[in-house]
């Protein structure tokens, strides 16, 4: 009787399917996410605090708060992506809404006057610094087949390293293999027994490996929905000194959940191919969490102007992976539905650091009539790194990592204009490519602007925040390697409420 759902803990760490630059850098950035007003003015809060996702910017800023405050905000979000693939164009749009922030702080006056210590302000709040969410189609006619994948894992592989042992059913060998053998070996086995390649010669020391495809284009369909969130929990302690200096640490934790489902389809051979379609589709889930913390000033120097520095430590994440893949064909085994998403491969719990960023800000306070604020920010790529570094696939990756990417600067500009009860905001963010020669990853871009009405002990706020960046997404690690270029615009429409105690 075949069995329908089979887990086994892999030996190794790394796989050539999971952990790469791009699944690096998923976990390095944070997207501009918090608060309405914090959204509205692009995210420009280092030297200005008096904002709970201002924390996210520099620790300080729960010392700017006067009194105690509340804020809770809900966000839909769109997501608009643009694929082109071999000239072929594909536009997937959805929406979702989400609470992506909620948070207080507790704000302790000293009125004793002879203190020049004026207050201890402790907060916590959440954000929503990543969300997963996303779907995009890629379609075009493409040169390089899905066969090309599998070839290059196979060549030079012993066939009698892949074949079923007496008794054996499929989906034990696929585990079995990948257990024992590696990725490498699975999915040669994959493109065996999925039907797409098959040996020169029916031989165990056999080495050398033939398509089953005849082509010289082949129409490609790529599916990638995308689900999850990276959500940071930040506990803040503030202090201000003499009415001037601000000072404040945060400790982060972060709660990690990402899943990935990619449904591959490539037909259009020849009409005298063998196979005249194939089918292979990819599925992994990451589950973690993570650890940071956070340092930083405030320092107003006059009535009108206030500067700010932070240093946000590298975050530890502990994460782990499963992953499953199905495949078919026009000459696929008979048997090759018993490997699907219930045959689970199970991998060790790995760790991933992404590299610290440093901040400086400056800021114009024009009384009660607005202000304008500028914050810059650098955070050095190249030194993320997957560990344990002994492992051999991590120590390619990050080798990878320390050729490929570079420091990358950031820039985020906000201003506010007060029309008695009324608040006009706008922001500027712009955050270079983390590549070295950025083609991969461009550069983002993004505006945004925003609305706030004061009822006296609270506050309602709206933001539109919209950013756009256009990625190369490699379809698969090898073979097909032939980037589709996305042009990927995201708008973000939130609201919240704040309310002083």
């Amino acid at each position: 009787m075949k069995k329908t759902s089979i887990f086994i803990m892999l030996l190794v760490c790394a796989y050539a399917s999971s952990q790469n630059i791009n699944d690096v850098l998923r976990f390095a950035n944070e997207e501009l996410q918090g608060t309405p007003r914090y959204q509205a003015m692009g995210g420009a809060f280092g030297a200005l605090g008096g904002d709970l996702s201002a924390l996210n910017n520099n620790p300080a800023g729960s010392a700017i708060f006067n009194h105690g405050v509340f804020t809770v905000t809900g966000t839909n979000y769109n997501r608009d992506n643009t694929a082109n693939y071999f000239g072929s164009n594909r536009n997937v749009n959805f929406n979702e809404v989400d609470l992506n922030q909620i948070g207080g702080v507790l704000v302790f006056n000293n009125n004793d006057d002879t203190s020049d210590w004026n207050r201890i302000a402790v907060a916590f709040n959440y954000d929503l610094v990543q969300n997963f969410e996303n779907r995009l189609s890629v379609e075009g006619r493409s040169n390089q087949g899905i066969d090309s994948y599998f070839l290059a894992f196979a060549d030079g592989l012993p066939l009698g390293n892949i074949l079923l042992r007496e008794g054996e059913f499929l989906e034990d060998a696929y585990l079995d293999i990948g257990a024992q053998q590696g990725f490498a070996d699975q999915q040669a086995f994959l493109g065996y027994f999925g039907g797409v390649i098959d040996p020169a010669a029916m031989e165990d020391d056999n080495t050398v490996y033939n398509r089953n495809a005849s082509y010289s284009e082949v129409n490609q369909q790529f599916q990638r929905r995308t689900n999850g969130y990276n959500g940071k929990y930040t506990f803040n302690l503030g202090a201000q000194y003499r009415e001037s200096i601000s000072f404040g640490a945060s400790i982060n934790v972060h709660s990690v959940f990402y899943d990935q489902l990619d449904i591959f389809t490539e037909d259009g051979y020849d009409t005298d191919s063998e196979i005249q379609f194939t089918t292979f589709d990819n599925y992994l889930r990451t589950e973690g969490s993570g650890f940071s913390f956070s340092l930083g000033s405030i320092i107003k120097l006059n009535e009108t102007v206030r500067i700010g520095a932070s240093y946000q430590s590298p975050t530890w994440y502990r994460l782990t992976d499963d992953f499953s893949q199905r495949i078919n064909s026009d000459l696929a085994d008979d048997d090759i539905q018993f490997i699907n998403f219930d045959v689970v491969n199970l991998f060790e719990t790995y760790t991933l650091k992404t590299p610290g960023k440093l901040m400086g800000s400056m800021a114009l306070i024009f009384g009660k009539h607005g202000l304008l604020s500028v914050d810059y920010g650098y955070q050095d790529m190249s030194q993320a790194r997957l560990r344990p570094s002994d492992d051999p696939n991590f120590a390619v990756v990050n080798s990878d990592i320390a050729s490929q990417l570079t420091g990358v600067s950031s820039v985020r500009v906000g201003g506010e204009y007060r029309i008695q009860r009324f608040s006009l905001r706008g922001g500027y963010r712009f955050e270079q490519s983390p590549y070295e020669n950025g083609d991969l990853i461009g550069d983002l871009t993004g505006f945004s602007g925003g609305i706030g009405y004061d009822f006296g002990g609270s506050r309602l706020d709206l933001a539109v925040n919209r950013t756009e960046q256009e990625v190369g997404l490699q379809l698969f690690d090898v073979g097909v390697t032939t980037p589709a270029m996305i042009d990927r615009v995201n708008t973000n429409v939130s609201i919240g409420y704040t309310y002083h105690f």
